[in-house]
């Protein structure tokens, strides 16, 4: 099953301050074919300056590390499920953590899954065709607006 035109247009945004995370997360999704274009936010103030925009589209899928310096990723969630124009914006926790208060506070913030980075690039690569065959293939998602 193929992803139809307009999601695949959609950009995923990938929320993380390491930059050494956020490349490996570009080439894993890049090796489970997922071909939206990707954009990069090192903090969770870019990322809703991004998302905030009129001139960026709405990105199809939020990918949020937890712990960054600023607004990090947990506020960052808040904002966004308290927005009505972002709120319906699929937002998936990628972190280190697996802190039961973090899985259990994400949720209870409006987070869709919760999933702790793997170690390894081969346990990432297949968490991201994981991803993508429910997030891009099954589910059913609001059309970008």
């Amino acid at each position: 099953m193929t992803q139809p035109k307009s999601r695949e247009s959609q950009p995923i945004l990938v929320v993380d301050d390491s930059e050494d995370d956020f490349y490996a997360t570009e080439r894993a999704l890049a090796k489970a074919n997922l071909h939206n274009p990707i954009a990069h936010a090192a903090s969770g103030e870019t990322a809703l300056e991004w998302l905030q925009s009129k001139t960026n589209i709405k990105p199809g899928l939020i990918l949020l590390d937890l712990n960054m310096p600023g607004i990090d990723g947990r506020k960052t969630l808040e904002i966004i499920k308290h927005n009505s124009a972002l709120k319906s914006i699929p937002v998936v926790i990628l972190t280190t953590s697996d802190d039961e208060r973090d899985v259990e506070a994400c949720y209870a913030l409006g987070a869709n899954t919760y999933i702790q980075k793997p170690v390894n690039f081969d346990g990432l690569i297949e968490a991201m065709k994981r991803l993508k065959g429910y997030w891009f293939e099954i589910a059913l998602l609001p059309k970008e607006g």
